[in-house]
């Protein structure tokens, strides 16, 4: 499974920054560990769930929950197939998004909690389609990705299906080893620069509006520019 790094711990000040409302219902989708889903349930959430693939993850997700006497639901199984039906406040996501050559879905073992396939996009795009039908109105999603993978793209897919997205927040993280093992490769795809060793990473927020609001198209125009 995968460790909690920089890149979750930017996705939880985001998820404090944004402020949980009390009663809210979060649901954060491929948990890892929970590190996530332990803030959401710290930050006054009245329900979380929790869901992964992995039994391993959704065992550690579980035991680190009781270790901190805190009432999370976690689940098996496929994105959001666990929770067919329902809605939530929050959705946050921090989906394996390193570019590679390797199928993700043939993977089994902890590469699965990186690898996000040719584009990095494997479960990003899939996200990003799926979750507006599971947000309550006035809803957010927070989603974390690498610039590598396209932060455009992201901006645009969500705001198709009809929320307002945004950049919430910026980092820049010195590569680590799986991506320094594959620096050369992605300075041949033009994705870095020559000797390039660190990415952007980026948590991007989508709201949905209150059903009498329409969507403004194009809100993400001035982070996509930042």
């Amino acid at each position: 499974m995968y460790r909690p790094q920089a890149d979750t711990a930017l996705l939880v000040r985001e998820l404090r920054r944004s402020t949980i409302a009390v009663g809210a219902r979060v649901l954060e989708v491929g948990t890892g560990t929970g590190a996530v889903a332990v803030a959401a349930a710290r930050g006054g959430a009245r329900q979380v769930v929790a869901v992964d693939v992995s039994a391993r993850a959704v065992l550690a997700a579980r035991l680190n929950a009781l270790a901190r006497g805190l009432s999370i639901q976690v689940r098996r199984g496929d994105l959001f197939t666990p929770v067919t039906g329902e809605v939530f406040d929050v959705i946050v996501a921090n989906p394996p998004y390193v570019v590679g050559e390797v199928d993700p879905a043939s993977l089994r073992g902890r590469a699965r909690a990186w690898e996000g396939g040719v584009d990095g996009r494997w479960l990003l795009d899939r996200i990003c389609a799926a979750a507006p039908q599971y947000l309550a109105r006035r809803g957010t999603l927070l989603v974390m990705q690498s610039s590598l993978c396209g932060v455009t793209r992201t901006l645009e897919a969500l705001e198709a299906a009809g929320l307002r997205a945004s950049v919430a927040a910026r980092a820049h993280e010195p590569f680590g080893p799986v991506m320094l093992a594959r620096a050369g490769a992605l300075e041949a795809q033009g994705l870095l620069r020559a000797g390039q060793r660190h990415e952007e990473l980026a948590v991007i927020r989508a709201d949905r509006p209150d059903d009498h609001e329409p969507p403004v198209p194009g809100s993400g125009t001035e982070q996509r520019a930042a």
